[in-house]
């Protein structure tokens, strides 16, 4: 292979890393996808002699990847003043809980190249959100991937002092926060299996038993689909509504199931994923928070169960 193949083979193996900073920095696998492709089409629209004198392809990549997310992030919040309900980041599956494999020949889907750590846990997304553009790409380039400041700089058009105290002030709004608890994943796990159990018992008791009693759940529905449009409050009303949901749909199915790396469920009826849910679990074991994903395009990668 000559050195151009080579070099265009290294151009494209940045993908994957791409679509891990893009979808933290703006919490949806579709516009994290958009903003790659964006930035590969600016790569590739470059003069050959332009990108000869680019000493890291990654890197002018990554910035350029940053800059097109913080515009997106810059016009996302008129667009979810618009939106019906509230809004909550894709959920990301495991792939290997359900067998999965990209289908060769077309591209990959994005969610099948995240890496899923701590750093994709919804509580953390939900927290970025409340960010200002510019602090949350601070605090992801350089607290999640340790990018230097002299580099963030170059995405966002300012001194790296100025973004070094973007992302103090990103981190002070991170521990602000109430932050989940250190619970191992075994005990979130039993937390979250003792709710699936009672749900399907449609036991009130037993959910108000196993919710704080100041959970909150956070439904998104996107307008396309039926669900609360503000969070509900109280392990109570939670339980209620949980039970509600389960008498109008008979015949829906409750598995257990990975969610952006913790312990979740999944509601799937007549074989179509209709809900996804992430849990927040307290040193008590109770469930402190619920956001459950109902909008179909944003469930898009959990429907290819085998």
């Amino acid at each position: 292979m000559g050195a151009a193949g080579a070099g265009m083979d290294a151009v494209a193996g940045e993908r994957r890393q791409l679509i891990n900073v893009a979808y933290r920095l703006l919490g949806s696998l579709a516009e994290a996808e958009d903003a790659v492709q964006e930035a590969y089409t600016r790569w590739y629209a470059l003069p050959r002699s332009r990108r000869d004198e680019i000493l890291s392809p990654g890197g002018w990549l990554t910035t350029v990847t940053g800059r097109i997310c913080l515009d997106v992030l810059g016009s996302a919040r008129a667009r979810r003043e618009r939106y019906v309900g509230a809004w909550l980041p894709d959920p990301l599956p495991d792939r290997a809980e359900w067998g999965l494999v990209s289908e060769g020949g077309g591209p990959a889907d994005p969610a099948d190249q995240m890496v899923v750590d701590e750093s994709v846990a919804m509580a953390l997304l939900v927290v970025l959100e409340s960010m200002t553009p510019a602090e949350r790409v601070a605090f992801v380039l350089h607290d999640v991937f340790r990018y230097p400041f002299a580099e963030i700089a170059a995405v966002l058009g300012r001194t790296p002092a100025a973004c070094k105290q973007l992302a103090a002030s990103a981190r002070r709004r991170v521990r602000d926060a109430p932050g989940p608890a250190a619970v191992a994943g075994d005990g979130r796990a039993e937390a979250v299996r003792r709710v699936k159990e009672a749900w399907e018992r449609k036991d009130i008791v037993a959910l108000v038993d196993l919710l704080d009693p100041t959970a909150v759940m956070t439904a998104d529905g996107g307008g396309l689909v039926g669900t609360v449009l503000r969070p509900i409050e109280g392990g109570a009303r939670i339980a209620q509504y949980m039970v509600a949901i389960a008498d109008r749909a008979p015949g829906l199915e409750l598995l257990e199931r990975s969610v952006n790396g913790a312990p979740g469920l999944v509601a799937r009826r007549g074989g179509t994923v209709m809900t996804v849910a992430s849990f927040d679990v307290d040193g008590d074991g109770l469930i402190t928070r619920i956001w459950a994903v109902r909008n179909p395009e944003k469930l898009r990668p959990w429907l290819r169960d085998g």
